[in-house]
């Protein structure tokens, strides 16, 4: 259904926000692409952030929902067809993604820095449209389970290709692949192990698979990674959308879910009979071969959240400068610019860490130990602090808005509802605190190596330096799992503030260590200490266009 025009006199509310730059108009994401070593990337960059910033493309991403794909089960002469059909706004925001590098062709890249580019560039997007960024996440970190098995060598160039390929053929004949997962049934979520799909050897080095799976995400993908029992336990196996002779491969489609979110995204219910398959990794080993892809799609939640973020404090701010209440503009208000300033906190820090994980990601895939060995705890860490915020950072960025921000003509109607996503898809927020905790009883010195981060900045912010002195005297108990939550928030915490003191203004950092760290309880956004410089704050974060 269409949107609704609103009622509202439009000479009363802002000019819409667009035309400039999400590169540049965003000093802390500029700012971290230039540190964490995409600065060759940094035109690039700046290409997608106006291309994204522009009418046309932000229109695309409201009828993208307004029209949400459709399951074509049969095509007009009765055959069983199991088709995806999409709105050409979906198409059109794909096909910009792919070919800006946001899917697989990082990984051809050999430029230093690729991935950190590509962390950026998928920030800016998810701006755009959320619902995108689940076939793009799941592309980009499928290679490392790729390379596990040599029968799925010819993928990687494919999903690498930076080609956006919707033809429904067999892989010999596509330009460019997107890949997805199959890995939950209805027995639940994260104990994956409780699966009752199957697979069998089918006699020529390749195996058969068969059964439900209750979740599987970007249902229009050309190939999916699918957990299913064989003979030696949970084993992981990829299975082509299409056969080799052009038949849908063993798949049937019975529904896409009506998602509180995300709806731009087909997730389907699907059934295999017999599906070929190839494996992937050791057999009985299916929960380690997916770890090697689940590593990057933590990572890309950890940039959606951040994305939805910088959007609620662009839009927020955005408006307060330009509504006026009681003869005074909202951004000239002393409660509405602590509001502003404390979104911005939140927003910078959240950039920082996730292009810092980035780096980490990118340095431990070229073989560095000693930043796979950040990147083991900073991930789960990470990826459950900066979710958990997102939903409470768009909440309060929303009523910034008032009611205009709880309609659907609000970008931030639609970034609300996306908030939560992050954080319940590829693990929860316990699932992520007891992997932190998993993380230090077999990686001990994961925890010294994320104390060393922050250890960067020791001796330039007396907060953070006596959170570092606490979090060193505390010798964390891998069995303490009512604990886990709140280390794994200190922790994030801790980096986030480690990387605003020693790269962000002194007003950005000092703020932040004075809010985020020691003994607060009970915040909400915009409950500041007296002496903050809300005003420094806000500006940094401030959008440039129309500001």
């Amino acid at each position: 259904m269409a949107r609704m025009a609103t009622t509202v006199v439009a000479s009363t509310l802002p000019p819409a926000r667009s035309g400039g730059n999400l590169l540049d108009d965003d000093v802390a994401l500029l700012e971290g692409v230039r540190r964490e070593g995409a600065g060759e990337h940094e035109q690039a960059c700046r290409e997608l952030g106006a291309l994204a910033d522009t009418p046309e493309l932000i229109r695309d991403g409201f009828e993208a929902n307004d029209h949400p794909p459709q399951l074509v089960r049969y095509d007009p002469d009765g055959r069983r067809a199991d088709e995806i059909d999409f709105h050409p706004a979906w198409h059109r925001l794909m096909a910009t993604s792919v070919e800006h590098g946001i899917a697989g062709a990082s990984w051809a890249d050999p430029r230093p820095g690729a991935h950190v580019a590509r962390a950026a560039k998928f920030i800016m997007i998810a701006q755009v449209e959320a619902g995108i960024t689940c076939p793009l996440a799941m592309t980009h970190s499928c290679v490392p389970a790729l390379r596990l098995a040599e029968g799925t060598a010819g993928w990687e160039p494919l999903v690498s290709s930076g080609i956006y390929d919707t033809a429904p053929v067999p892989a010999s004949e596509k330009r460019g692949a997107l890949v997805g997962m199959a890995l939950t049934e209805r027995s639940g979520g994260s104990d994956v192990q409780t699966s009752t799909t199957t697979a069998e050897p089918d006699g020529s080095g390749d195996w058969r698979v068969s059964g439900t799976k209750w979740f599987v995400s970007a249902a229009q993908s050309d190939a999916f990674f699918v957990l299913a029992q064989t003979s030696g336990g949970l084993s992981l196996l990829l299975v082509p959308r299409v056969a080799p002779d052009g038949a849908l491969n063993g798949l049937r489609f019975d529904r896409l879910k009506p998602k509180l979110g995300n709806r731009s995204n087909p997730t389907a219910e699907v059934d295999l009979d017999r599906a070929h398959g190839v494996l992937v990794g050791e057999e009985g080993r299916g929960v380690r071969a997916i770890m090697a892809m689940i590593g990057g799609t933590r990572q890309d939640c950890v940039l959606g959240s951040t994305a939805v973020m910088r959007l609620g404090t662009a839009e927020a701010i955005h408006w307060a400068r330009h509504r006026v209440a009681f003869e005074r503009r909202l951004v000239d208000q002393p409660a509405m610019r602590a509001v502003l300033a404390d979104l911005a906190l939140e927003s910078e820090a959240a950039t920082a860490g996730a292009l810092r994980l980035a780096r980490a990601n990118e340095a431990a895939h070229a073989g560095d130990p000693a930043e796979a060995l950040f990147a083991r705890l900073a991930a789960p860490v990470l990826k459950y602090w900066t979710c958990k915020r997102a939903p409470q950072h768009l909440g309060e960025a929303l009523e910034c808005q008032g009611g205009f921000g709880y309609i659907e003509e609000s970008r931030l109607a639609r970034a609300y509802r996306e908030a939560p996503l992050m954080s319940v898809w590829e693990g929860s927020g316990n699932v992520q605190a007891l992997d932190v905790l998993r993380a230090l009883g077999r990686s001990p010195e994961a925890y010294e190596a994320v104390l060393g981060e922050v250890a960067l900045a020791a001796g330039a912010n007396r907060v953070l330096d006596a959170e570092l002195e606490a979090l060193r005297a505390a010798s964390p108990d891998a069995a303490d799992e009512g604990g886990a939550r709140l280390l794994a928030g200190r922790l994030a915490r801790a980096i986030q503030a480690s990387l605003l003191v020693r790269h962000a203004p002194a007003a950005v950092s000092s703020a932040f260590c004075a809010t985020r760290l020691g003994p607060v309880a009970g915040r909400t956004f915009g409950e500041l200490p007296a002496g903050i410089d809300a005003a420094e704050i806000v500006e940094r974060a401030a959008p440039g266009s129309l500001g």
